[in-house]
């Protein structure tokens, strides 16, 4: 085994950060902010958001029909 010295796990933990480097992670994240803050697709305008009026006229119970009924129809 090398000395303690050589070790990979202290050359990274001592390792000196590149300016360089944090330019551009922040680079990175100003663009990725920006592009969720001003994107303009906004899928939930696109989804249905429930069922319409077709829908409701083909399921509505019957006008005529009492509740008591309806119940002795469907025992």
């Amino acid at each position: 085994m090398g000395a303690f010295g050589e070790s990979y796990v202290l050359r990274v933990l001592l390792a000196t950060r590149h300016p360089a480097g944090d330019a551009e992670a922040a680079a990175n994240r100003w663009t990725s902010l920006t592009t969720t803050l001003f994107d303009r697709y906004r899928p939930e305008l696109h989804y249905m958001r429930g069922p319409g009026p077709k829908w409701r006229e083909k399921h509505a119970p019957d006008a005529g029909r009492s509740g008591a009924s309806l119940l002795r129809r469907l025992t």
